[in-house]
């Protein structure tokens, strides 16, 4: 009997390993396969190879506002996105990310956590893995100087809100390197992604209402064109009145205003 006992809880413990997806966050050494064995070493450099076997290129990695080269102490606020996979269903799991950095420090936020208390280890925590539009902010204080090239490993993984590894989830990675800055190196700010760069463009909002659906509003509309049209056909036929209409009158005024000048000039009154 104790041995079927312990057995039964061996069993329940493995199965949220096997079978849920880590909404809390993920990193360092992991158990893909749920056989009790440790597979993984990081998350961040090997990818989440429990939801899928191999990396999915459709799945975009964006990290804005990262720097050429880094400045001792200084704090870089970087932008981090995922573009891709499976359609983000509102209010479920949409996605997250480990993040690991060979030095500096990475800053925990409203929607980030250091795994296991690592400041150079990032991911997700659980209201992280419910943005609608997968983008985590991270901050990155840079190290002492001298400590040269500081590298950085990103793994995003985009699900479908099952709550389970299965399913339409895919994954991808992003691996960079950051040189410490010199008087030489140039400052500034660029955008690094991974992927294929088929990105698709948001479908545009409609705004307003169809014509065939104002009902009064349309007839109301038409009725004004016709209201404007009338004043401009009142107002070209006013004007052709006047042209044409007393061109003779005016004519026969300038004559005798010729004449009355010519006398004048002459000195005949």
């Amino acid at each position: 009997m104790r041995l079927l006992i312990i057995a039964s809880l061996v069993t329940l413990l493995m199965v949220p390993t096997i079978g849920q997806a880590m909404n809390s966050g993920v990193g360092s050494a992991q158990d893909s396969d749920g056989d009790g064995t440790t597979d993984i070493t990081d998350v961040a450099k090997e990818g989440c190879l429990c939801h899928a076997a191999a990396a999915d290129n459709s799945v975009q990695i964006v990290l804005d506002e990262v720097p050429y080269s880094w400045v001792t102490g200084q704090t870089y606020l970087l932008r981090l996105e995922l573009i891709g996979g499976p359609d983000a269903l509102t209010g479920s799991t949409t996605g997250g990310f480990s993040m690991r950095v060979s030095a500096g420090s990475l800053a925990e936020s409203d929607t980030t956590k250091n795994w296991e208390g690592d400041i150079q280890t990032l991911t997700h925590n659980a209201d992280g893995a419910r943005t609608d539009d997968r983008t985590w902010d991270i901050s990155w204080v840079a190290p002492e100087n001298g400590t040269g090239a500081v590298d950085f490993w990103i793994t995003g993984n985009s699900v479908d809100g099952n709550g389970l590894n299965t399913g339409e989830d895919s994954w991808n990675q992003l691996f960079f390197f950051l040189g410490e800055a010199t008087e030489d190196s140039g400052l500034g700010t660029r955008t690094i992604f991974a992927g294929d760069g088929q990105v698709s463009a948001p479908i545009a909002e409609k705004h307003g209402i169809e014509l065939h659906e104002m009902g009064a509003e349309l007839r109301a509309h038409w009725l004004g064109l016709l209201g404007f049209l009338s004043v401009i056909i009142v107002i070209v036929f006013a004007g052709l009145l006047l042209r044409y209409g007393f061109s003779g009158s005016y004519e026969g005024r300038s004559n005798q205003l010729r004449l009355r000048y010519k006398i004048r000039r002459r000195g005949d009154q």
